[in-house]
């Protein structure tokens, strides 16, 4: 069964397969379609050929010529009644996605990562386009763009065996002009490291891996950029990257992909190219479709005006710098579930208990109504469009309550990421249900299938939690990874970085005059400075799974040095002690990982004013740091922490 792609009608038609066996269309996710057609309340005709879950319209819509035509408002119910996830053969007749005859805009979609954000990008931005479907569709484009994350190989295995790749070559050469996005610039050398597949060759030089002796790999964040040619781009601005593999810029011993290089970026002591420009052709590493303003300033002028088109001056070449200007990130967190009347809210625990409290010493009758009800913050798609205004570096919506046994049916949580998609260009992680699992019905899921459904619903990361507990657990025992746990198999699929590990420990005090455990040499020792409740004591710290209800025989720097090994590009690091206190961020563990590992480590749990921040990324060398209740209270604004970074030397984007 070959994937067409999800690219239906302004993204209602769910996702689509072709069966080459029976010569039919599959189409799956109607449900959540038919969801995402009424949060819309839009007066678009939906047509699909053919009867639908036995339907012949009725007083829902009307059939018309064979077709269910949908031109007014019907009940969710109703709709979703008669038309359930299961997957259904059906012949489509469905739009040219967003395409224009006149413009010729044509998208390349390899099969992996998110490239919904590059779409809901150039619709935002008013241009229309169309997606590569079939290899004579190059003859068509006039402008092309490739974007994309993930492996090497596993690109050019993709072009290759859809018949892609020739057609990609001839098109470059043909003169027309080509943007090429993370692996869309990678694929124009000649080869990589990580694979032994060869690329397009056009760039004399290989793909390497980063050093990770000095710094974290991957590379993940909002860094600078160095232009060695004149450019409309203002220079100033910085840009989000996420990848492990980079072209190096030596121009010793590579001197004829010099003259390709259109500007080079520092991470820790080492430049790489992160844009490319020769002719026609135009590439970058970084993700403009994911760098909010200055991303979407980039891609509207390439559009509108080539880079072909633009002369080229040669500047000074770059040199390293003491220090590189990766900043450090803030990101707003929203814990997301269903309230008692059924309606997705953002909410906020205390140590993990999202359900306000009872004042027993108040007599207010409305206090006394919502004591016990999930504590609602807001509703989850306003909020992330508020963040992205407000400078957050990146948004993660976190599913707490999930369709813990069918995370694929929980259609809402879908159409949610799907809406924040639309309106927020920075990176979002989605975390919940990411798991293998088995619907009502008997059909197995896999986790690759639900990471690959947040995907291609506009999600940037996955995070996993108890499951990777698991997946460590299994490691230790074994000795091995098997290849089959959710971080192994979205992590080959779509590359490292697109894996996030969310890690829920608690702390286990002990006497450290008698105890002789297996966790001794992680034991931390309360400071004559810290909280009243640590002086004097010492604890290590426990992992748990079911957020935080059930402890396991694992410690945080067990599961940390496990995940890395299994293939997580990065740790979301809670702390059920801090949640909710107010107190700041557990430096003591942040440490105790970050000493751990070789990949980066986002800090959360306990910030409780802008100062916390600061104490953060003075204290530790975690790269990112995480809030959500104190910025829904409104208690603290984004811009505030970030001025109070930037007032102690320390770097971020404004």
């Amino acid at each position: 069964m070959e994937a067409k792609g999800s690219k239906g009608s302004d993204g209602l038609l769910g996702d689509v397969f072709e069966d080459k066996e029976t010569d039919a269309t599959v189409l799956y996710g109607l449900e959540e379609a038919g969801r995402d057609f009424l949060d819309r309340a839009t007066a678009k005709n939906v047509l699909l050929d053919g009867k639908i879950g036995g339907s012949r319209g009725g007083t829902d819509g009307e059939t018309i010529g064979g077709h269910l035509s949908f031109t007014k408002a019907i009940s969710r119910r109703s709709f979703c009644s008669r038309v359930k996830s299961t997957p259904l053969k059906i012949p489509i007749t469905r739009p040219a996605s967003s395409s224009s005859s006149t413009m010729g805009v044509y998208i390349l979609d390899y099969g992996a990562g998110n490239v919904q954000s590059l779409a809901n990008s150039l619709t935002n931005l008013g241009h229309s386009f169309t997606w590569i479907s079939h290899p004579d569709d190059f003859a068509n484009a006039t402008i092309l763009i490739f974007p994309g994350v993930g492996a090497f190989g596993t690109a050019i295995q993709y072009l290759q065996s859809r018949a892609l790749l020739d057609p990609l070559r001839q098109y470059i050469n043909s003169g027309r002009p080509y943007f090429g996005i993370c692996i869309g610039m990678q694929i124009l050398f000649e080869s990589s490291t990580e694979s032994s597949e060869q690329g397009l060759g056009l760039i004399p030089c290989p793909i390497e891996r980063f050093d990770s002796t000095d710094k974290s790999v991957p590379h993940i964040g909002w860094n600078s950029a160095d232009f060695l040619q004149d450019d409309p781009v203002d220079s100033s601005s910085y840009h989000y990257y996420v990848h492990s593999y980079c072209a190096k810029y030596n121009p010793e011993k590579y001197p004829d992909a010099t003259q390709w290089v259109h500007s080079t970026t520092q991470y820790g002591q080492e430049l790489f190219v992160s844009s490319v420009r020769k002719g026609n052709v135009f590439a970058t590493q970084f993700h403009p479709e994911k760098s909010g303003k200055a991303g979407l300033a980039l891609l509207d002028a390439w559009l509108r005006k080539p880079m072909s088109a633009l002369t080229s001056a040669p500047r000074t070449p770059p040199k390293l710098k003491s220090k590189h200007s990766l900043t450090k990130r803030i990101v707003a967190c929203m814990d997301v579930r269903a309230n008692d009347q059924g309606d997705l809210v953002v909410t906020k625990g205390d140590q993990y208990d999202v359900r306000e409290k009872a004042d027993l010493t108040s007599s207010s009758a409305v206090i006394t109504q919502t004591a016990g009800a999930v504590r609602n913050l807001g509703k989850p798609v306003a909020l992330a469009a508020r963040y992205y205004a407000l400078g957050a570096d990146e948004l993660c919506l976190l599913n707490i309550t999930s369709f813990r046994h069918s995370p694929l049916q929980d259609q809402p949580m879908l159409a949610v990421v799907r809406a924040a998609a639309e309106c927020v260009f920075v990176p979002l992680t989605i975390g919940g249900g990411i798991k293998d699992s088995v619907d009502p019905d008997g059909t197995k899921r896999s986790a690759l299938e639900v990471a690959g459904a947040y995907f291609r619903a506009g999600a940037d990361k996955v995070s996993i939690g108890s499951e990777a507990v698991y997946a460590v657990e299994h490691l230790r025992a074994s000795g091995k990874g098997d290849g089959t746990s959710a971080i192994e198999t979205i992590a080959h699929a779509y590359g490292r970085q697109a894996v996030v590990v969310s890690v829920d420990p608690r702390r286990v005090y002990v006497d450290p005059t008698t105890y002789d455990g297996p966790y001794k040499d992680e034991l931390v020792m309360g400071q004559p400075s810290g909280t009243e409740n640590e002086r004097g004591k010492a604890w290590w710290y426990q992992c748990t799974v079911s957020g935080g209800r059930e402890a396991r025989q694992l410690s945080v720097v067990e599961l940390a040095r496990g995940v890395e090994t299994l293939g997580a590009g990065e740790i979301l690091l809670n702390s059920i002690d801090r949640d909710g206190t107010g107190l700041g961020f557990d430096l003591d563990l942040i440490n105790l990982v970050k000493k751990q590992v070789h990949i980066p480590v986002v800090a959360s749990s306990g910030a409780g004013s802008k100062e916390h921040f600061v104490q953060v990324f003075e204290n530790t060398a975690a790269e990112a740091a995480l809030a959500a209740g104190i910025f829904h209270r409104e208690e603290v604004q984004i811009v505030q922490v970030k001025e109070a970074l930037q007032t102690s030397g320390i770097n971020v984007r404004l």
